[in-house]
């Protein structure tokens, strides 16, 4: 059921190749010293200016992409969780309504705060918080990253979180973040766990996460929903840590992290015998391979956010904004 993005994936890696050459490309100092332009060096990832222009560039072709239902328009612009939900979302808007977005009311950003760790090496990437003119008074918090300095800006992460939930980030006297590696031992957990220990305690449970809506609630829902007349509900998560897919990890005032990281879930319904599976929508039958007689698979990818404490105590799960990607039906 999973998808690798297979032409999107192969421009990355193509832009990846070009930008490994150029590293090594040498230039002259006024003394006529030659100068190395190296990966291990700790950098800012953008200046504010480099930022603001990637949020504009993003936003505007978002919007286009959002008008024609086509994905194809901001194809440059999204990668990871937040771009397999993108293209997946535009795909079926497509499908049912194949003009395009009759609906559209162009997202408009506003008070946005930028937040950009020095980091060595690649990729680079940085924080962005705005108001909008949706979703009420929650803040859009986007995670744009690039793999090379020829690359472009491209948004990795969305979740929307009320204004209290944003946390203040350490900074050094010029103002600039710090990354936090995502080996990293000084956490509760590594942020590269966090994928994996949030699907085993979907399934498990477990005393990592703090009780909340996207942990003991959303465990509690499913539970409620597994078992309904004449239908049943499974449910398998994996994690998702690679590429573009790999968490980024931000250090907060207090010590600990604001970690962005992603997750897949499978979603089973099969009907008993001389029963149906609900008949899904356009939407979903446009993601949707395979006939449906007994069974309907449907794959999500899920784009998460939480709060990771210095030492010990629990990781709290503060957003999560979950994306259908494909089905298929049996």
């Amino acid at each position: 059921m999973s998808r690798d993005r297979g032409p999107r994936r192969l421009r990355r890696l193509d832009r990846s190749a070009l930008i490994a050459a150029s590293l090594t490309a040498l230039s002259l100092t006024a003394s006529g010293c030659v100068v190395v332009h190296g990966e291990k060096e700790v950098l800012p990832s953008a200046t504010k200016a480099e930022a603001a222009k990637a949020l504009q560039q993003f936003t505007a072709a978002y919007n286009k992409a959002d008008k024609a239902y086509d994905s194809s328009l901001d194809a440059d612009h999204v990668t990871g969780a937040f771009g397999a939900i993108d293209e997946a979302r535009l795909k079926a808007g497509k499908a049912v309504s194949p003009d395009g977005n009759a609906a559209h009311a162009p997202l408009e950003l506003s008070d946005t705060k930028f937040t950009i760790p020095k980091k060595a090496g690649w990729p680079r990437w940085f924080v962005a918080d705005a108001a909008a003119n949706k979703g009420g008074s929650a803040r859009w918090v986007f995670v744009f990253s690039r793999d090379g300095l020829a690359d472009p800006w491209e948004a990795a992460y969305l979740t929307l979180l009320a204004p209290d939930d944003v946390p203040q980030f350490k900074t050094d006297k010029d103002g600039w973040a710090e990354a936090v590696p995502a080996n990293s031992s000084e956490l509760a957990v590594a942020p590269e766990d966090l994928s994996k220990d949030y699907v085993t305690y979907l399934k498990d449970g477990g005393d990592t996460f703090a009780g909340g809506r996207h942990t003991s609630a959303w465990r509690t829902e499913r539970s409620q929903k597994a078992e309904r007349p004449g239908l049943v509900r499974q449910y398998i998560d994996e994690p998702l840590t690679s590429g573009d897919y790999q968490p980024l990890a931000l250090r907060t005032k207090d010590g600990g992290a604001l970690v962005f990281f992603t997750t897949r879930h499978y979603e089973k319904e099969t009907a008993h015998t001389g029963a149906a599976v609900p008949t899904p929508g356009k939407g979903v039958l446009a993601l949707t391979n395979g006939e449906i007689k007994q069974s309907l698979t449907m794959e999500f990818v899920s784009t998460d956010v939480a709060l990771d404490p210095k030492g010990s105590g629990k990781v709290k799960v503060i957003g999560r904004i979950q994306g259908m990607t494909s089905a298929k039906g049996e």
